[in-house]
């Protein structure tokens, strides 16, 4: 009896010390539509894009009109002076991408940005008039709207002039960025701006509202050779730019293939170079793939070397392959081939960190800005887009040209000044991206869409400069591998690794201090300070049942509509 009664207690015990399963966590939604959807940097531009869509527009129609949404009241990264890159996929899953970046003006020279010794002149490729290259915006979403879309041009800028006419909110985030830059502003342009003036809490740019008011009714044409085109290059001459009405009369943007490859029962349509960011994706995902990522922890310190040691190698590629394919032979296929990826992970261990400097580009044998903005639509019909457009750096060059109410670009520090010496984003440089008349600047932007088992699933994007091509992947991976819901996916943790650097940046005091710990002791530099923020995605992904989930990044002022 004594036995049965002392076998009995250890039950008890057993039962009672039993861990308890973990209750199941309430998945976190974004905001839900049935029909189409619109993601942006702000809540004006997504509703514009939105009652375009809901009035019967495409999702090239709603570009049309949020892009322009976005320049007039998302000034730091939304233009009518930068450019960028569109990727699509229609209803009947055709695909294309959209290179609409800025050139180098024809007065361009590879050397253009150094002193008679070779040495780089300091911030002579960021700030003012030199740092300007050729405008791609108007004649991008010209483009697209010409090719595609269904509405009048007028119907598309009356909300955008309106809305310029009668002001826009400056939220909080805005107000901070604008008050930091404002001495810069005036030191730059000689004289106070629209934008370096004390600040309502509505804002009305008369001016841009003039111009869109021109670009109605004059077209395209409007910008590149008519009253906006003159006025953009007599002001930048008086700043001693290089632009001229020649330069502005060749511009056009160019229909690219994407950059288009599987990972698991996913197709990922992405932008091609002068992007950096299709290949780069392809070459990452194409090195992690054998690996199972749904066996680690989410962020966990085998998951974070994984990513890391694939960035490391694929950015390494960037660096000395990319460049302008109308200029530079780039190896695509060999780059994204599995031969290739299976031989540039060879060198990685689970033990050790591979140190950066003992990495190079891989060797083709036998084988052929964080300040910009992204928005991603899915309309009525099944069609999608992801578009990212940028200035480059914060307000770009910060030029503000105040008779036509637009900042101009710095995205001449995009191209390679000198090989080997790091542009403002920390990344290196060669040959590839040196600077050329005509030529088209390396970038980071990864507008991306992805299918999954055939059908339509995910549009995606972010800006973030070199840290772009590394969240759109963790968003990807988030939701492939975690089952995360888009805005989970968006909210998420994010790391970031470029080769050089050789060194992973957090987000800081969001990630378990025991996985940095092992990171550390396996020769893993580690920095939390220098990066609170990477990344603001912006994403719409197809549910099961249809509808859309819009994931809009918390740590701006981003916002998804839809109906």
């Amino acid at each position: 009896m004594r036995i049965y009664l002392s076998l009995l207690f250890l039950c008890i015990v057993a039962l009672s010390c039993k861990t308890k399963p973990e209750p199941k966590k309430t998945p976190k939604y974004g905001p839900i539509a049935e029909n189409a959807m619109v993601v942006s940097a702000r809540a004006e531009a997504s509703k514009i894009g939105s009652e375009i869509l809901e009035q019967g527009g495409n999702a090239f129609d709603a570009m049309f009109a949020t892009e322009m949404a976005l320049a007039v009241t998302f000034p730091f990264a939304g233009n009518l002076g930068g450019g960028g890159f569109m990727v699509y996929r229609l209803e009947n899953g055709e695909t294309g991408a959209l290179d609409y970046r800025e050139k180098a003006p024809l007065l361009a020279s590879k050397t253009m940005y150094q002193d008679k010794n070779g040495n780089i002149i300091p911030n002579l490729s960021t700030v003012g008039a030199k740092a300007v290259g050729v405008p791609g915006t108007i004649a991008g979403i010209f483009e697209a709207h010409r090719t595609f879309g269904s509405m009048t041009i007028d119907s598309l800028l009356m909300p955008v002039i309106k809305l310029a006419e009668q002001g826009y909110v400056i939220t909080k985030n805005q107000k901070e960025r604008l008050e930091y830059y404002a001495p810069v502003f005036d030191s730059v342009n000689g004289k106070t701006t629209l934008y370096s003036e004390t600040l309502t809490d509505t804002v009305k740019n008369i001016a841009l509202a003039k111009t869109l008011k021109r670009i109605a009714t004059n077209g395209e044409n409007e910008f590149y050779t008519g009253e906006t085109g003159q006025k953009l290059v007599k002001f930048l001459s008086e700043k001693g730019g290089l632009i001229t009405l020649e330069d502005l009369k060749a511009y056009d943007a160019v229909w690219r293939e994407p950059i288009t490859f599987t990972y698991d029962n996913l197709k990922i349509i992405s932008m091609s170079p002068p992007s950096s960011g299709g290949i780069c994706l392809a070459q990452i995902m194409g090195m992690i793939e054998p690996y199972d990522l749904q066996q680690y922890k989410h962020n966990s310190a085998k998951y974070i070397q994984l990513i890391t040691e694939a960035e490391r190698r694929a950015y390494a590629d960037r660096s000395h392959w990319l460049g302008d394919p109308d200029f530079t032979d780039i190896p695509l296929d060999s780059l994204i081939s599995e031969a290739y990826l299976t031989q540039r992970m060879k060198s990685f261990s689970w033990d050790n960190a591979t140190k950066s400097s003992n990495v190079s580009h891989g060797n083709i044998i036998g084988y052929e800005s964080d300040e910009t903005t992204h928005y991603s639509i899915i309309d009525s019909y099944g069609n999608a887009i992801s578009v990212t457009t940028t200035l480059n750096g914060a307000y770009g060059s910060k030029l503000y040209v105040d008779e036509l109410g637009f900042f101009l670009n710095n995205e001449m520090d995009d191209f390679s000044s000198k090989p080997g010496v790091p542009n403002m984003f920390g990344l290196i440089g060669a040959e590839a991206n040196s600077i050329a008349p005509e030529k088209r600047m390396l970038s980071s932007m990864t507008p991306t869409i992805v299918e999954k088992d055939g059908k339509l699933w995910m549009s995606v994007g972010t800006p973030g400069g070199s840290t772009i091509i590394t969240s759109v992947l963790q968003t990807i991976l988030n939701v492939q591998e975690f089952n995360m819901t888009m805005q989970e996916a968006v909210d998420a943790p994010r790391f970031h690794h470029q080769w050089l650097p050789d060194v992973i940046r957090f987000e800081p005091d969001v990630f378990s201090t025991e996985e940095l710990i092992t990171l550390k002791e396996k020769g893993y530099l580690i920095n939390e300070e220098e990066s609170p923020i990477i990344g603001k995605v912006d994403g719409i992904l197809i549910m099961p049942d249809g509808k859309l989930e819009g994931g809009a990044d918390r740590r701006g002022d981003d916002t998804a509509i839809g109906f």
